[in-house]
């Protein structure tokens, strides 16, 4: 049972890989611009590296950025792009911001938000279309979320990126190969959890709760030593390319609760010279969140949760 698995994945894999080569042929022609893909560089940033800035609070930023550094040095297997950011305390953090990464299941929650753009906010959804957001964000299954993909169309998906301000993200006509970059997703999450004109209350108030209501088994990721009490809305992604045993995985997260609101977004993938696994690119991120989530934590004088890695079972399942 075990080689018969591992050769649907190897299978799913190979697949992908023909997939990718077309969607970055794509996006090479209709832009002129090779999209900068992870590449075979370390996980850890340099030491002169500022990763995080705040001009009212200079040694909450040098911490979370040596906590950050300290999280990523051994982590040799995985390439990094991070963002996060928190208004109340003028902070702000970027690694690799800026480089693409395959979205996986991550782009569920750009789906679910075009289509409410589309639609004219949660009114305008069908029953039917109910239903499978939920599917789609709560127990990220990929059927849900090609219904909804297909509902919203390419057309729809590009008028979001584009009020959305969402420059760097390139759209696959295969969801989960879309390309994306931490401070595109940033972009989506602070969209997501503040007043503008891209959506409105009710919408965003559906995609957050939806995001909050992420099954147990799903909540791993930047949601790693986040303070007790805080409402945590996730959206993770996990894909293997481009051999069976080399993942991309990414997590998404808002962080809400009484005079509480910021962001992290984590995603990883494998070094061209070498693989990541799934359960390895997880601790990356786990890793790099608790760095931050921790350090915000006791800053608000909260305590945080234990960071529990994922059960087998959840690491078994396929691609998502």
């Amino acid at each position: 049972m075990r080689r018969n698995q591992h050769s649907a994945r190897t299978a799913r894999a190979t697949l992908a890989a023909a997939s990718i080569a077309v969607a970055a042929a794509t996006v090479v022609a209709m832009t002129g611009v090779a999209p900068a893909l992870a590449a075979p560089l370390h996980a850890a940033p340099a030491r002169t590296t500022r990763l995080c800035t705040s001009a009212k609070y200079p040694r909450l930023a040098a911490k979370i950025s040596s906590g950050i550094r300290a999280a990523l040095a051994d982590r040799t297997q995985s390439v990094v792009g991070l963002a996060a950011a928190d208004p109340a305390e003028d902070l702000t953090c970027a690694l690799h911001r800026t480089r693409h990464f395959y979205a996986a299941s991550v782009i569920k929650a750009t789906i679910i938000s075009a289509l409410l753009l589309k639609v004219h906010g949660p009114r305008g959804l069908t029953r039917t279309q109910r239903y499978l957001a939920y599917l789609m964000i709560t127990q990220s299954n990929n059927s849900a979320a090609t219904a909804l993909w297909n509902d919203v169309g390419m057309r729809g998906m590009r008028v979001f990126l584009r009020r959305a301000r969402m420059w760097h993200t390139f759209l696959s006509d295969a969801w989960g190969l879309t390309l994306i970059t931490a401070q595109d997703e940033l972009t989506l999450l602070q969209l997501l959890t503040n007043p503008g004109n891209v959506l409105g209350k009710y919408s965003r108030r559906y995609v957050l709760t939806l995001m909050a209501e992420v099954i147990p088994a799903e909540r791993w990721g930047v949601s790693a030593g986040a303070a007790r009490g805080i409402t945590v809305h996730i959206k993770n992604g996990w894909l293997p390319y481009p051999e069976g045993d080399d993942w991309n995985v990414n997590s998404i997260g808002a962080f809400t609760g009484e005079d509480i609101s910021y962001q992290i977004v984590i995603l990883t993938g494998p070094p061209t010279a070498g693989g990541q696994g799934e359960g390895y690119g997880i601790q990356t991120i786990e890793d790099a969140a608790d760095a931050i989530n921790r350090i915000l934590a006791r800053r608000l004088g909260l305590r945080s949760a234990p960071v529990r890695l994922p059960d087998a079972a959840a690491l078994a399942e396929p691609g998502g």
